[in-house]
């Protein structure tokens, strides 16, 4: 998805005689002319978390419409901490927004991705073709490519966003630093004989961050909530072979009944956490972007929309290297991009791993002064709205 994007924004803002090609190893559908994909709602469907910023960044570039009808709304964000007083509640009365974010089905906007990159008519798509080797020089870079539309191509920008577990990166000898959390995120979808109202749960425990994410309504439940658990690898392993009644049970005593009893849940997924970081994202002719640049913490869905914000930077410079005159694959424009996007990629990583470890840590003084200070954000209106902007994302951009 972050390569989509990405390509789609260059198509957005680079003159018509640059030539974008996007490479992708998973096959995609074939365009039917006239055709519009359908939309089809599942309970276990997963699910991704857009910030504000992100509605700003689709917006720009004309995707938003597409993606709006079948997206819900976030419109309050409650964060507590589990066994203590301290809690706040996050809304968009401090601003001229709609929402504070949205959550929108992964089938959905991947569909809603690829048709438009069809659409717009200017991406050029090998689907399905893999980068089987890169080499840079100072003329550019030249790719080895195995597929239906395999052989060799030249280009002056190659972008790497091909996953935490970047092939690609490791072939290029790219340096990465890896942080394991010794944690497992649980994804699964979760009915509740409550509705969530528009409303997103943050909950802190001594155990490690539980978010409850509100979700369209389907036919098989009216409220559904995608629940993102973080646990110890041994309590994953349990809860993933777990009956669904005793799954549930130990998930109301985590999370409490704010949306009343938990009446179903679908499809488990787990997987390791880590902070996953690349120290050096730009060399000449090259970009590592989205996972393979930075692989986050979940707790307040940061990752995806911080990789959003990237592909803004990235094409906002590239654009204006155009108009210079520089190359595309100039080293100093590529620093300019690591430079711009340096404070927001900070901030956004050191934001994703040290809250989960902050509301872990068992001392009762700290956890008075966390208390305080959540509860403190209810009172302190500035401070408050501060804060909304960096979880929002919009700070970042200047909005």
């Amino acid at each position: 998805m972050v390569g989509i994007s990405l390509a789609m924004h260059l198509a957005h803002s680079l003159p018509a005689d640059v030539s974008i090609c996007l490479i992708e190893g998973f096959p995609f559908p074939q365009p039917e002319p006239g055709h519009r994909p359908a939309y089809h709602p599942a309970f276990d469907a997963r699910s991704t978390a857009l910030s504000y910023s992100s509605r700003l960044i689709y917006e720009q570039i004309g995707l938003w419409p597409s993606l709006a009808q079948y997206l819900c709304p976030i419109e309050t964000i409650h964060v507590s901490s589990r066994g203590r007083f301290g809690s706040t509640l996050m809304d968009t009365a401090s601003h001229s927004w709609e929402a504070l974010g949205y959550v929108v089905e992964n089938a959905w906007l991947g569909n809603a991705l690829i048709q438009a990159l069809y659409q717009q008519g200017r991406v050029e798509v090998r689907s399905p073709c893999k980068v089987l080797a890169a080499k840079t020089g100072t003329d550019g870079v030249r790719l080895e490519l195995a597929g239906e539309q395999g052989g060799e191509l030249s280009a002056s920008l190659l972008v790497v966003a091909d996953g935490a577990a970047s092939g690609l990166r490791e072939s290029l000898g790219v340096a990465v630093s890896e942080k394991p959390y010794r944690q497992q995120a649980l994804i699964a979808n979760i009915a509740t004989a409550q509705p969530h109202e528009g409303r997103a749960y943050e909950r802190f425990t001594s155990l490690g961050p539980l978010a409850m994410l509100p979700l369209p309504a389907v036919s098989e439940a009216r409220h559904r909530s995608a629940l993102v658990w973080t646990v110890s690898p041994e309590e994953g392993a349990e809860l993933m072979a777990s009956s669904d009644e005793e799954f549930l049970s130990r998930l109301q005593a985590r999370f409490g009944y704010r949306l009343g009893r938990l009446t179903r849940v679908g499809e488990r997924h787990s997987y390791p956490l880590s902070l996953v970081h690349c120290p050096e994202q730009v060399r000449q002719g090259v970009v590592v972007m989205g996972n393979a640049a930075h692989a986050l913490h979940p707790v307040a869905g940061q990752g995806y929309n911080l990789a959003l914000r990237d592909v803004a930077e990235l094409a906002r410079v590239l654009a204006g290297a155009v108009e210079e005159g520089e190359g595309l694959g100039d080293l100093n424009v590529l620093q300019r991009y690591e430079r711009l996007q340096q404070a927001d990629q900070q901030r956004t990583i050191e934001f994703s791993d040290r809250l989960p470890a902050l509301f872990m840590q068992a001392d009762p003084l700290l956890g008075l002064a966390r208390d305080l200070a959540l509860s403190g954000l209810d009172f302190l209106p500035a401070l408050k709205r501060e804060f909304v902007n960096q979880a929002a994302g919009v700070a970042a951009l200047g909005e």
